[in-house]
């Protein structure tokens, strides 16, 4: 890895179909052993169930205030300053159901590639 300041450009945002908006915020081949990206996910939006192959994830909760799914615990509520733990193949999923844009950022270790993503939605 080489050292690097990388300064964001806000209209990189992209939606995906997991239903919430991706702002890859560091996500580099030079940089293989983590990712980080902020998520946006609209007032009653609910993601799609997926898991991660081999990439353990981090959910951040920036603003906004959800209703988190994780394996096989009980539906949770997370606000500002919340940190969810994901294991690798572990299913999961989050509701907003605050009034505003729930804020998050996914910190995946190592890094997100497509080919990990698994769309489990039934």
């Amino acid at each position: 890895m080489q050292e690097t300041i990388r300064h964001q450009d806000s209209g990189e945002e992209f939606y995906t179909p997991e239903r919430c908006y991706i702002t890859e915020l560091s996500n580099l081949p030079g940089d293989p052993d983590a990712s980080i990206a902020r998520a946006r996910v609209l007032p009653g939006v609910t993601t799609r169930w997926h898991r991660l192959k081999g990439v353990i994830e981090r959910y951040y909760i920036v603003a906004g205030y959800g209703v988190v799914e994780v394996g096989e615990l009980p539906p949770k509520e997370v606000h500002p300053g919340d940190v969810v733990l994901i294991p690798s193949m572990c299913r999961q999923r989050i509701t907003n159901s605050g009034a505003e844009d729930l804020v998050f950022l996914a910190i995946c270790t190592p890094r997100f590639l497509n080919e990990v993503y698994e769309d489990i939605d039934v």
